[in-house]
C-alpha cells in the first residue's frame, strides 16, 4: 500500500544522454525538494506539483440565442485534493468570462431555459447536490429543491414552467432473519448483515448499491414539491426531452424482465404526465435510447444498434414518428458511432458528436442521410491520459460552442459556426502554459505485421528534443478496449516526457474510431493479434531514429493493463513494464466485475463452466510461466470494473515465479477514478517512472542451482 512513496523518491534520478542544445534538467534534488528560497529559477519542466494547477472546460451550453455560454470549469483544489467544478458564463460578444456558479460546493450540468432567461444547474453548496436555477437579468440564484438523492439529466418544459430529472429512489434491501433482540441500552454490536441480491450489486466509482431505481420526477421552476412520474423496479435513466405542448416525455430504459442478465437491451419510452402511462415506441433487441424531440415536434431522434452478440457496434442515428411508427436509420452506411445528439433549429438535421482516427469532431446528419463536419478538434476525454471526447451544444442560428484544446493544451471552451474557423473563448492555464516546456506530439502509422492493417499512433517527444538522438520509450496502451487515443492533452505523457522518455500513444486493432470491423478484429479473440500490432508500431518509432531499442518499457491500464501484461508473456525486448488495473483471469473478471451480464457473454462468448478453456487461452495468466520482464502492478482499492483481486493475483504469480515485481494500490481509488485525486495521479506517474529508472539496463533472472548428483 506505501510502495509507491519508496519507489517515488527514486524518481528522475537518471537522465538520458543530452543531445546538443537541450537543456539539462536539474538535478533531483533541485526538482522535487526545493521550494520557496531555495529556487534560483523559474521550473520549466512539467511537474507532479502542476497537476494542481490545471483547469479544464467541460459541457459548454451555448443560449439559445447565442449571445452566451454556460460551461463547467474544473480545477483541481490543492486543499481537498479533488476537482472542482464551477460554472462561468462566457459573452460570446465581448469575450467576457464571469462566475455564475462559483461560492461553494461543486456546480456542475448548467441547462439553459427555452427562452434563454434562466439556467437551471446542480450544486452541492450546502452540503448535498440540489437541483438550482438562477434568473439571468441579475436577479439571484434559488435553491429549488431538498432531495434524498442527487437529481441528474436536468430538462427544461417547453414553456419553461417546470424542470424534468431523475434521480435514485432508496428501497428497503432485502431480509433473511434477524439480529438477536436482547441488545442492551449503550451497547456497540458490530454493523448489520449485508445482504445483496441484485446479479451487479456493486458499481466501479458507487461501491457496493443501495437498494434502489433511478426514476423520472418533475418539479415547478420556480420551486414546489417535486412529482414521482415513473414507478417500477427498473432503471429510468436519462436524458429525458420533452414534447412540444409539454405532455409527454421521453426516456431510454431496460425495461425488460430479464435487465440484469441481459444489460444491453433497452428502449425509448413515452411517458404521459398526466395519467403516468408509460408505452415502449421500440421493440427491437438492442439499445435505444437517448431520444431528442425535434423542435416542430413531429419526429423523435435516438440513437441504438442491433443486437448480435458482438464486442462492439456504432451507435446509428435513428428518427421515428412521435408515435414510433417510420423507424429509419441515417447511418446505416456510416462507419462511425454517434454519439451526443441534438436537433439543429429547422427540424431538418440532427447534430453528433464522433470520433475519427483518434480525433472528435461534430458532423450535421440531414434527414437523407447527407453527413458533413461542422466542429472538429474536439477534446476533454480527460487529464491523465489523451483518450477522445469532449461536449458540444447549438444555439438556434446554429452557432456551436465545444470543448477543444491540443496535445499540449487541455479543453478550452471554443466557438464555431457551420464552415468556419473555430474561436478560442478562454485560456484557462495561461500561467502555465507561459512558463512549462511541453513535449511535442507527432502522429506516426505503420502497416500491422500481423495482415499490413494501418496503425497509428502519437509520439510525444521530451521537451527540446533533437533530431536523430534516441531516447527511451514508453508503449502506453489505451483502456477500453473500445476506445481510442488521439492528439489530446495527457498529464501522464508529458510527466514521461518531462523525465527524458518519449511515450507511444496507440490505437491497435479494437480501437474505436476506425470502423465497426477494426474494433471487431478482437470480438471473442482479446488479446489476440493486437499485439502483433503495437509492436509493430514500436518498430516504427525506432526505424525512424527516436526510440532507442535497448531502452523500450512498456504500461497501460485496463485494457492496456490486459495487453502489458500478455506482451510480457510474449517478449522480453522491453526493461521493464507496469499493468495498471489489468484483467489477468478472465474466469474471475467475468463473475467479480461489475459487468456479469456482459463480459462472459459478448466478448468470450460464453459462460465460464461451459467454455472454460476459452477463458483460460485468453487470460494473460496463461502466459505467466513464461514472463521475465520486471512488471510492477497498480490497481485502486475500491476498483469494482478490474476489481483489485485480478491485479493481485497477477502480483503473486509473478513473484512465486521470482520475477521482480510490486504491488501498489491506490487507497479509495475506482477503476475509473485512479487519476481522480491529483496527488495520487502525480504519485503514480513517479511511481512508473522509478520502476522503469530501476530496470533501466534490465534484469538478469539468476542461475538455476545445479542439479544434486
Amino acid at each position: 500500500m506505501r510502495k509507491s512513496t519508496v519507489l517515488g523518491a527514486s524518481l528522475f534520478l537518471l537522465y538520458p544522454q543530452l543531445g546538443a542544445g537541450q537543456e539539462a534538467p536539474p538535478s533531483a534534488a533541485t526538482a522535487d525538494s526545493a521550494t520557496g528560497s531555495a529556487r534560483t529559477a523559474a521550473q520549466h519542466r512539467f511537474t507532479g506539483e502542476d497537476l494542481f494547477d490545471l483547469s479544464i472546460a467541460a459541457d459548454p451550453q451555448i443560449s439559445p440565442d447565442g449571445r452566451h455560454i454556460a460551461y463547467v470549469r474544473r480545477s483541481n483544489d490543492i486543499m481537498s485534493d479533488r476537482a472542482v467544478g464551477a460554472i462561468w458564463l462566457i459573452d460570446t460578444q465581448t469575450g467576457d468570462d464571469i462566475p455564475v456558479a462559483a461560492d461553494q460546493g461543486s456546480a456542475f450540468s448548467p441547462r439553459w431555459s427555452a427562452d434563454g432567461k434562466r439556467l437551471a444547474y446542480i450544486s452541492t453548496a450546502g452540503g448535498s447536490a440540489q437541483l438550482w436555477v438562477r434568473w439571468m437579468n441579475g436577479g439571484e440564484a434559488v435553491r429549488l429543491t431538498s432531495l434524498p438523492t442527487s437529481p441528474s439529466s436536468l430538462s427544461w418544459s417547453p414553456d419553461g414552467r417546470s424542470i424534468a430529472y431523475t434521480m435514485l429512489v432508496k428501497d428497503e434491501g432485502p431480509r433473511l432473519g434477524h439480529a438477536p433482540g436482547n441488545k442492551p441500552e449503550g451497547a456497540k454490536w458490530a454493523e448489520p448483515l449485508e445482504i445483496h441480491q441484485l446479479l451487479t450489486y456493486r458499481a466501479d466509482g458507487e461501491g457496493y448499491l443501495e437498494p434502489g431505481f433511478e426514476k423520472i420526477f418533475v418539479v415547478p421552476s420556480t420551486g414546489g414539491a417535486p412529482r414521482q412520474l415513473s414507478f417500477g423496479p427498473y432503471h429510468d435513466t436519462g436524458p429525458v426531452s420533452w414534447s412540444r405542448d409539454g405532455r409527454t416525455i421521453y426516456f431510454g430504459a431496460n425495461r425488460n424482465p430479464g435487465w440484469e442478465t441481459d444489460p444491453v437491451d433497452g428502449e425509448v419510452y413515452a411517458l404521459d404526465i398526466a395519467s403516468g402511462a408509460i408505452a415502449a415506441l421500440t421493440d427491437r433487441n438492442g439499445p435505444d435510447g437517448s431520444p431528442i424531440v425535434s423542435p416542430d415536434g413531429r419526429l423523435i431522434a435516438y440513437t441504438g444498434f442491433d443486437d448480435k452478440l458482438r464486442a462492439y457496434e456504432n451507435n446509428q442515428v435513428y428518427v421515428m414518428n412521435r408515435d414510433g411508427s417510420g423507424k429509419r436509420s441515417l447511418t446505416g452506411a456510416w462507419d462511425f458511432s454517434a454519439d451526443a445528439i441534438l436537433w439543429d433549429a429547422g427540424s431538418r438535421g440532427i447534430y453528433a458528436q464522433y470520433d475519427d482516427h483518434g480525433e472528435t469532431k461534430v458532423a450535421r446528419i440531414g434527414l437523407d442521410g447527407s453527413v458533413r463536419d461542422v466542429a472538429t478538434g474536439l477534446s476533454g476525454g480527460g487529464l491523465d491520459r489523451p483518450y477522445t471526447g469532449g461536449s458540444f451544444s447549438v444555439s438556434n442560428n446554429g452557432t456551436i460552442a465545444f470543448t477543444g484544446g491540443t496535445a499540449t493544451r487541455p479543453a478550452e471552451v471554443q466557438l464555431t459556426r457551420a464552415g468556419g474557423s473555430p474561436r478560442m473563448l478562454t485560456d484557462l492555464n495561461r500561467s502555465l502554459r507561459e512558463v512549462k516546456a511541453l513535449g511535442e506530439v507527432r502522429k506516426i502509422s505503420v502497416p500491422s505485421s500481423h495482415d499490413g492493417k494501418t496503425i497509428e499512433g502519437w509520439l510525444t517527444l521530451p521537451p527540446a528534443y533533437v533530431e536523430g538522438q534516441r531516447v527511451p520509450l514508453i508503449l502506453e496502451i489505451h483502456g477500453g478496449p473500445f476506445s481510442a487515443y488521439g492528439p489530446h492533452f495527457s498529464t501522464d505523457d508529458q510527466l514521461y516526457a518531462a523525465a527524458g522518455y518519449a511515450v507511444l500513444s496507440a490505437n491497435p486493432r479494437g480501437s474505436t474510431s476506425y470502423g465497426a470491423a477494426f474494433a471487431n478484429e478482437i470480438d471473442k479473440a482479446y488479446p489476440g493479434n493486437d499485439y502483433f500490432d503495437l509492436m509493430s508500431i514500436v518498430d516504427r518509432a525506432v526505424a525512424l531514429g527516436i526510440a532507442d531499442p535497448d531502452a523500450l518499457f512498456v504500461t497501460g491500464g485496463s485494457g492496456g493493463g490486459v495487453l502489458t501484461s500478455w506482451i510480457v508473456g510474449k517478449t522480453d525486448r522491453f526493461k521493464a513494464a507496469v499493468a495498471q488495473k489489468p484483467v489477468i483471469n478472465w474466469t474471475t473478471q467475468a463473475l467479480t466485475a461489475d459487468g456479469p451480464g456482459l463480459f462472459a457473454r459478448y466478448w468470450l462468448g460464453a459462460m465460464p463452466w461451459e467454455k472454460p478453456e476459452i477463458f483460460w487461452k485468453q487470460s494473460p495468466l496463461s502466459l505467466v510461466g513464461n514472463v521475465r520482464t520486471p512488471t510492477l502492478v497498480i490497481v485502486g482499492s475500491e476498483d469494482y470494473r478490474t476489481p483489485a483481486s485480478e491485479a493481485e493475483q497477477y502480483y503473486t504469480a509473478l513473484r512465486l515465479r521470482g520475477v521482480p515485481s510490486a504491488l501498489i494500490k491506490v487507497p479509495g481509488a475506482s477503476h475509473g477514478g485512479i487519476a481522480a485525486r491529483p496527488s495520487q495521479s502525480a504519485a503514480k506517474a513517479a511511481a512508473i517512472l522509478a520502476w522503469f529508472e530501476k530496470y533501466r539496463k534490465g534484469w538478469t533472472p539468476p542461475a538455476a542451482a545445479p542439479a544434486a548428483p
